[in-house]
Parts: C-alpha cells; sequence; structure tokens
C-alpha cells in the first residue's frame, strides 16, 4: 500500500531537471492528489507543486574550477537540505541530475534509511568513470536516459534502468515549420535560425558574444536571415538584452522562453552543447554545436574526457554527424561558415540520424519513472 500522503523529497539542480522533475511530479500528483514533495526546484517544478526551500539557479554553476568559489555555499546548502529531509521525513527521495551535488546528499541519505533514486546517469561515459563507485554507494534505483547506459552499472548493487528520454515522448508529434512561424509572426518562407547559447549565464556570458557576431557574419552572406533567441529565465533575458544592443543592425529577436517554438520555426540552428542539442535533433532541425569554458576548466575536462564527441546527437549516433566547434575552435568565423554550409545543404545524414534517435528514445520515460517510484515505496 502506498502511504498517504505520499512524501517525497527532490533536488533539481538546473534548467534541463526543472522540465524533467515538473513531467515527473505531474504524472505523480495525477495519481497522489495530496502529493507532498519538497527539496529544490525551479519555477516548472514550483508550478506542479514543489516545495522549493532554495533557489535552484544558486546550484547551476559550469566548469571544473569555477565551481570551487562557490563551494562554502553549495557545502552550507547540502547540510541544511539533509537536516530538513530528516525533518520531514519523505518516503523517497529523487535527485535530477547534478551529479556533484546530488550524489552526495544521497549517499547520506541512503546511509539514514531513505530509499534514493536517482533520474540521469552521471555522464561516466564521457569523463570520471569512478562516479559509478559514487552511484553504486549512494543510490538505490538509477533511471537512465540513454539505453547504453546501464551497462556501466552491471557490476553495481544499484539497479539501473533505461527509461527512455522524455524528450523523445514529448516531441514524437512535432506540428508544422508553418502553423508555428505564424504563431511567431514569421514569414513562411524565410530564412531563420535558431541562436541558443546556454541555459546557465556561466555559458551565455562566455557564449553570448561569439553566438552574436556569428549571426553578424551570416547576415553580411544572407541578409535576410532572421535570427531568434529564446532565454530560458529573466535574468539571461536581461543579460542577452544588453547583448543584442550592441549589434543594431542584426534582424533578432529576443524572446523570454518559447525555446522549442523557436526550434520548430528555424531552418537550422546555433547551440551550446547541451540538452538543446538533443532537443533539437529529436525536433529534426540539422544544427552546429559549440563549446568553451574558461581555460583552467577545459584543461582539466580535456584531459579526463573518453569520449570523442562533446554534443549528444554525435554520441548518441557515434558518428560525426553534428559540426562540433569547442574551445579555441568556437569562433565566429567558422561557426558562420558551417551554418552557411547547413543552409545551402539538404542535410539529409543529419535528418536521417535525428529519425533514429527518436525511434530508440520513445519509451514514456514519466510513467517508467513514476512507476519505479511507487515500488520503491511499496517495498
Amino acid at each position: 500500500m502506498i502511504p498517504r500522503p505520499l512524501r517525497i523529497g527532490v533536488v533539481a539542480g538546473e534548467h534541463s531537471g526543472d522540465i524533467l522533475g515538473a513531467r515527473i511530479v505531474r504524472k505523480l500528483r495525477d495519481r497522489y492528489p495530496d502529493l507532498e514533495i519538497y527539496g529544490i526546484g525551479g519555477p516548472k517544478m514550483i508550478s506542479e507543486g514543489v516545495e522549493s526551500i532554495f533557489p535552484m539557479e544558486r546550484l547551476s554553476v559550469m566548469g571544473i574550477v569555477e565551481p570551487l568559489a562557490r563551494l562554502p555555499e553549495l557545502l552550507s546548502i547540502r547540510a541544511k537540505l539533509f537536516k530538513y529531509f530528516q525533518m520531514r521525513n519523505p518516503h523517497v527521495f529523487l535527485g535530477i541530475d547534478s551529479p556533484d551535488f546530488n550524489l552526495s546528499l544521497e549517499g547520506k541519505l541512503k546511509r539514514s534509511g531513505l530509499p534514493v533514486a536517482h533520474i540521469v546517469s552521471p555522464t561516466v561515459w564521457a569523463w570520471r568513470s569512478s562516479r559509478v563507485k559514487k552511484v553504486n554507494r549512494s543510490v538505490d534505483r538509477l533511471f537512465c536516459l540513454f539505453p547504453f547506459e546501464p551497462d556501466y552499472y552491471t557490476d553495481c548493487r544499484t539497479r539501473a534502468e533505461f527509461v527512455g528520454h522524455p524528450l523523445a515522448d514529448e516531441l514524437a508529434d512535432l506540428e508544422f515549420r508553418e502553423n508555428v512561424r505564424g504563431r511567431l509572426g514569421l514569414h513562411r518562407d524565410e530564412v531563420v535560425i535558431a541562436v541558443l547559447p546556454g541555459s546557465r549565464m556561466s555559458e551565455v556570458s562566455i557564449l553570448g558574444d561569439i553566438f552574436l557576431k556569428s549571426a553578424q557574419l551570416i547576415q553580411r552572406d544572407r541578409s535576410q536571415t532572421q535570427f531568434l533567441v529564446p532565454a530560458v529565465d529573466e535574468k539571461i533575458f536581461d543579460h542577452l538584452s544588453d547583448k543584442i544592443r550592441e549589434y543594431p543592425d542584426l534582424r533578432i529577436r529576443l524572446f523570454n522562453g518559447q525555446s522549442k517554438d523557436i526550434i520548430l520555426a528555424s531552418n537550422a540552428a546555433l547551440l551550446a552543447s547541451g540538452t538543446a542539442s538533443l532537443e533539437a535533433a529529436l525536433m529534426l532541425r540539422p544544427m552546429v554545436v559549440a563549446y568553451k569554458m574558461k581555460t583552467v576548466s577545459w584543461e582539466i575536462l580535456s584531459r579526463m574526457a573518453s569520449t570523442r564527441f562533446i554534443s549528444l546527437p554525435n554520441i548518441l549516433a557515434n558518428q560525426a554527424v553534428v559540426p562540433e566547434f569547442l574551445q579555441e575552435n568556437a569562433t565566429p568565423e567558422l561557426l558562420a561558415e558551417a551554418l552557411i554550409r547547413i543552409l545551402d545543404d539538404e542535410n539529409d545524414a543529419q535528418i536521417d540520424v535525428f529519425l533514429d534517435l527518436k525511434k530508440r528514445l520513445g519509451r514514456d520515460c514519466s510513467t517508467k519513472c513514476a512507476n519505479a517510484i511507487e515500488e520503491m515505496v511499496c517495498c
């Protein structure tokens, strides 16, 4: 029997985790209207009734060295969360991505007797494979978004299972581009490029100017190209608004949110590496991916990496389908050249791979996770 009210502790540390968490919370609340769920979530999880006791953006930090400056604050938040969960006594804890923050908290909670689930495997297949051992110590059930990930945990007590990717479920049926363009006030035949420089301020502050300069170069070659930029929150919107004022002749529109519509409306996308690249692939939009971080962080990360690629479509396909430009190669000139080439080509190779990804990743992720959480509470 499921206890009533069902109580769940949860921590999501960034925008993609907030989206993922909101879907799972919605599925659980459909079954248990009196659900109590608390911890840390973003605006989408809060709108589904999650009590967030700290702002989610305090956990969102990119890089290897950069988190060190925030370490005292992060350790304080983690300690306070542990005490909070001890006081509120949830039936199960769900960590959503953010492994560097969540796994240590999950280990303490598991040792205290609380059942622990975690969704989104750490990228042990890309770097820091030693984290498999930490997952084994800290997590009872691991919900993997990609089909190859459970193989990394075959020797663990942790039960790792492929649940599919929620984006593949959400984007199974795509709205026609012409309809989306009409909603955004765009002409059905104009060339549109979606520009997504990241979901974290640390990413946007590095890639924002590079992407805007790339757009400027493309416009010099294709004067009627329209650029659309979605900002994930108000802070990033304000930051990008200030930056865009420095490019008064650029045909660019900034939106507060609406990333899905903007990608659907586009002919191609320029993206920071991350979940957005998978989102664009599942919407069958050709893309160019770039990533850049502070030099010290890059020097450390590049030595630890064990994968040839950084973008999710390439990792999943195990081939260089999407052009990637990293660190010193992430220049406006190279990005503009690659995007112009995409606009000139049919891009059948990218689209064929993206169609295969849609088939492989669609598994009704939120339902599988909700079912597993119920099983953990019952047991």
